[in-house]
């Protein structure tokens, strides 16, 4: 009898920790909606816990991830896609995910403003160049970009050093909890690739919370250029808000 009892301890001992297993991730394949093709390099990052991974070439993923967080899928050409992880998932193990493909028309692109010779010297002369300069000053975390180089620049910059308190708290007082991760984001390489390659400003939208134009007014009270909001990566973006929120904290506890 006492066999009896110890082998069907045992058994739940093993199912037990099978489950507890399960609860670290969750796992499954993306597929595209319409065809079922497999879909390799699919960019996933878990909301809740700011980590990020890839699919397979066979379509497989596998993250961490407990019930209620948000997994957010990207792919280029195909709809962003947000999944709550459930209880069944969980518990049950695989799910398919399947994307929807965009339809993207292509408008006429006009380069005229850049024509182009084929001898390199010349060519290199031709295409522009954008000028932005970074100022610093001693005991601050980081510099401040005054656009191009001008007069003008230099008192634009001392102007928001100066009275920099206002600014930062009415732009990151409000969204503090959601900015916490910008740390966690920056340690994750697989975030930082997927960022890299974007321009796009989704996925940051996706794990900040926040509104695309809230991202721009955060860059331009935080005296970056119009030319770095426009032309930046999503990676350059990120280091950005991340460098002005931490200058931010220092600044409110002070």
């Amino acid at each position: 009898m006492k066999r009896i009892l110890f082998y069907i301890a045992l058994i739940i001992g093993i199912a037990t920790h099978s489950q507890d297993t399960n609860s670290d991730g969750v796992s499954g394949q993306v597929l595209n909606a319409a065809t079922e093709q497999i879909l390799e390099n699919v960019h996933i990052v878990n909301l809740s816990q700011v980590i990020g991974t890839i699919t397979d070439d066979s379509g497989n993923f596998n993250i961490p991830a407990k019930v209620n967080d948000t997994l957010y899928f990207s792919y280029i050409g195909y709809k962003p896609l947000r999944v709550r992880v459930t209880n069944d998932w969980v518990k049950f193990g695989d799910v398919k995910i399947k994307m929807t493909e965009l339809g993207i028309a292509l408008e006429q692109v006009v380069v005229a403003d850049v024509q182009l010779t084929g001898y390199l010297e010349i060519d290199a002369k031709r295409i522009p160049i954008y000028n932005n300069y970074r100022y610093s000053i001693s005991g601050l975390n980081s510099g401040y970009e005054g656009g191009s180089k001008q007069p003008g620049a230099v008192n634009k910059v001392l102007g928001a050093i100066f009275n920099p308190a206002d600014f930062l708290y009415n732009i990151f007082s409000k969204r503090s909890k959601e900015l916490r991760k910008l740390r966690k984001m920056k340690k994750d390489d697989k975030i930082r690739n997927l960022l890299e390659t974007k321009f796009d400003r989704e996925t940051l939208t996706a794990l900040l919370q926040v509104e695309r134009l809230d991202i721009d007014e955060i860059l331009r009270n935080c005296n970056y250029s119009i030319d770095f909001i426009k032309f930046a990566n999503d990676l350059q973006i990120l280091d950005a808000i991340s460098e002005c929120y931490e200058e931010y904290k220092i600044l409110d506890r002070k």
